[in-house]
């Protein structure tokens, strides 16, 4: 398999479904509702962002996401209400490695109007789904910053094993981060 082959994988209309959420790829029509849910302090507290003030900050966000899906190196979704459509946050790969590895690094947020109704508990097991079935992905991971014990819970939930921390791994928000590093093989 090659890096061109993620970018034919993650090409077209790339949609997910659960029970309840419908998965689209991120796009500017998207930009008003991941504004409201990055725009909140408590959204983004784990993240490696600060709160969204400007909504080209939020856009910058979705060139990204749409740039690393142009290129097969991840992609990153919209996550929707089936009935009526109305936004709860996002999910997705924000890398995908083929060479010396077949790996990648899943990360999702939720919107705060929708805390408590096991968002990515159902959306999950889609994103492991596609992650090891059409991506042909061997191991998934992500990165867990310190204190977000939601997210701990939720990734052991479903299979994930704490593999260790990478001390001061990342920087924002003016302080170096450790990451709890999370794993799943398929």
């Amino acid at each position: 398999m090659s890096e061109g082959l993620f970018a034919d994988l993650l090409a077209g209309e790339l949609r997910l479904n659960t029970a309840r959420f419908d998965l689209s790829p991120l796009t500017s029509a998207d930009a008003e509702d991941l504004f409201t849910a990055f725009s909140d302090p408590e959204v983004v507290r784990f993240m490696d962002i600060d709160p969204h003030v400007d909504i080209a900050q939020t856009q910058a966000v979705i060139d990204w996401a749409e740039g690393l899906r142009a290129a097969g190196e991840g992609v990153r979704w919209a996550v929707r209400r089936r009935e009526g459509g109305g936004f709860v946050g996002t999910c997705g790969f924000n890398t995908l490695v083929l060479e010396r590895g077949c790996r990648g690094e899943i990360g999702y947020d939720v919107r705060r109007a929708a805390w408590g109704e096991r968002v990515m508990n159902e959306v999950l097991p889609a994103l492991l789904g596609f992650g090891f079935g059409a991506l042909g992905l061997r191991r998934i991971e992500a990165l867990v910053t310190p204190g977000n014990t939601w997210s701990c819970a939720l990734l052991e939930r479903h299979g994930f094993e704490r593999e260790g921390v990478l001390r001061e791994y990342g920087f924002w928000k003016d302080t170096f981060w450790d990451q709890i590093v999370y794993a799943k093989l398929g």
